[in-house]
């Protein structure tokens, strides 16, 4: 429900650290291609968020966007990608829009307007549905879909290089670890301490970490049960909470 949450003047709602101020979660990758002037973008997940996000990260364009489930907090921007999507039309063509099956048939019934084969409206999204694949090639980047469970539904986490972005987790499937071998970099939701039937708590999500055995875990998808700091100070020393604005290096 993003932090502050409304209605509510817990201490995390109300704190004045900045980091206790966060916005639906999505993440972008970005590398240097020899093959392009400009730098190649990958982004999963479009929240309602998402146009606040891509004004502070100043993202010009948009190479390709990953979907991790269709609940609302995920997919609701998708429409603010209009404007990149007309500089990907001079470039390259639509951006590919990756997604599980299901997460498809939700995205073109919300989004009628922009999928439907008799949509007339001019100026709609160009973007073009992908159904996700084990292995996805985005200009030489292989991001590699991760099925984890939220709740009773399986959703997409991925891995890209020596990196995994794993949110809304509830558990991870034991043929998922196989894939999840040699990351060191872990991004992984941790909604609260008082468990969830559909998300991890923070001692779970500690848990698959010490299992996984990155170098690095960033937690995400952070209710407002947990102040940054206070948290911060009882994980780990190789686990810590993320924040908006968060960049951190990986290896494609």
């Amino acid at each position: 429900m993003g932090v502050p949450t409304l209605g509510c003047a817990c201490a995390v709602c109300t704190s004045t650290d900045v980091h206790d101020r966060r916005l639906r979660p999505s993440v972008m990758i970005s590398w240097a291609d020899a093959e392009s002037e400009f730098a190649r973008i990958v982004v999963i997940d479009t929240g309602p968020d998402f146009r606040e996000q891509a004004l502070r990260a100043r993202i010009g364009h948009v190479d390709a966007v990953f979907y991790t489930h269709a609940h609302a907090d995920h997919i609701l921007g998708m429409d603010d990608l209009r404007p990149l999507s007309f500089i990907a039309m001079q470039r390259s063509g639509p951006i590919p829009l990756y997604a599980a099956p299901d997460t498809i048939t939700i995205l073109e019934r919300i989004f009628d307007y922009t999928f439907s084969p008799d949509a007339t409206y001019l100026n709609r999204a160009r973007v073009e549905l992908k159904p996700v694949a084990a292995h996805n090639d985005v200009h030489g980047a292989d991001f590699m879909r991760i099925p984890v469970m939220h709740g009773d539904m399986e959703i997409s986490g991925y891995r890209f290089g020596n990196a995994a972005y794993l949110t809304d987790v509830s558990a991870i499937p034991e043929a998922s670890y196989k894939l999840l071998e040699g990351v060191e970099v872990l991004v992984l939701s941790a909604l609260r301490h008082v468990p969830h039937p559909s998300h991890a708590t923070v001692e779970q999500a500690l848990e698959w970490s010490r299992r996984v055995g990155a170098k690095q875990t960033w937690f995400t998808h952070i209710a407002h049960d947990l102040g940054h700091e206070e948290t911060n100070r009882m994980l780990p020393e190789n686990v810590r909470m993320a924040y908006d604005g968060l960049s951190v290096p990986v290896t494609l």
